[in-house]
């Protein structure tokens, strides 16, 4: 496929109108003590981009009907779209999704949605990675969908978390660390760490942007998702730092009713 085809086809993606879809459970897989990844098996999917996020629609026997928008945590996969759900005090879907949900339950997704925080496969300059606590999901999808495609495009990612039981795609993230394919990945605690951690405990701070290995020159582009004062005080650190802030592409959340 050439580059122009591969826009072309991204592009449609990004601006196709989005209906519900039905969709159904077909694996759960538990994260953390209060995140699990839903699996969703959602024929006639139209494919998404690294980044996007997608509308979830439960409707219980009475009627009652609940949605909420929940960032996609998988690269393109046919028909197969992954969900990585935190539980939110008092949240009604988020609780439902990470307690009750089972393989086999029915449910409603509408999208994908978005086309400004996305990564294409095809993009050729370097990119930086900000996470904060469960702001990592969309950009896990990057990740991922670089590995798909075979990008060997410089990535890294700072991922800024509480503490070690806490961290999203552990295990996966301790292999991708290890693959030496132009990927970087640091993890930044900020309550408490492993003993064996080499940065103190604390949040980001501006020397954690010089570890990276990314300098901002240009082009380079970053991607920071998490709370929105996280990604607030990140924006101003790469400002900082020398990143143009047109090349800083944000995502911000914040309580919602889960």
């Amino acid at each position: 496929m050439t580059q122009n085809v591969a826009q072309s086809v991204a592009q449609s993606v990004a601006q196709r109108p989005v209906h519900w879809l039905p969709a159904r459970v077909a694996e759960v897989r538990e994260e953390t003590a209060t995140t699990r990844t839903v699996v969703f098996d959602v024929p006639n999917w139209p494919g998404h981009l690294a980044g996007q996020h997608v509308d979830v629609r439960l409707t219980a026997e009475d009627g009652y009907q609940a949605e909420r928008s929940y960032s996609i945590a998988s690269p393109p996969d046919g028909q197969r779209v992954e969900l990585t759900i935190q539980r939110v005090p008092d949240g009604e879907l988020s609780s439902y999704m990470c307690g009750e949900m089972r393989a086999g339950d029915e449910a409603e997704l509408r999208g994908p949605v978005g086309g400004w925080f996305v990564w294409r496969p095809e993009e050729t300059t370097p990119v930086l990675l900000v996470a904060g606590g469960s702001g990592l999901v969309p950009l896990m999808a990057m990740v991922r969908e670089r590995v798909r495609s075979g990008s060997a495009v410089p990535f890294s990612l700072l991922y800024s978390v509480r503490s070690p039981e806490v961290v999203l795609y552990a295990d996966e993230l301790a292999d991708r660390g290890r693959d030496g394919d132009g990927l970087n990945i640091s993890l930044l605690y900020s309550d408490s760490a492993p003993q064996d951690a080499a940065r103190p405990v604390g949040r980001i701070r501006p020397d954690d942007l010089a570890t990276t290995g990314l300098p901002p020159g240009p082009g380079a582009r970053a991607y920071v998702c998490g709370p929105t004062a996280f990604v607030e005080a990140v924006a101003g650190l790469l400002a900082e730092h020398g990143y143009d802030p047109s090349n800083v592409r944000t995502e911000r959340f914040g309580p919602t009713g889960g």
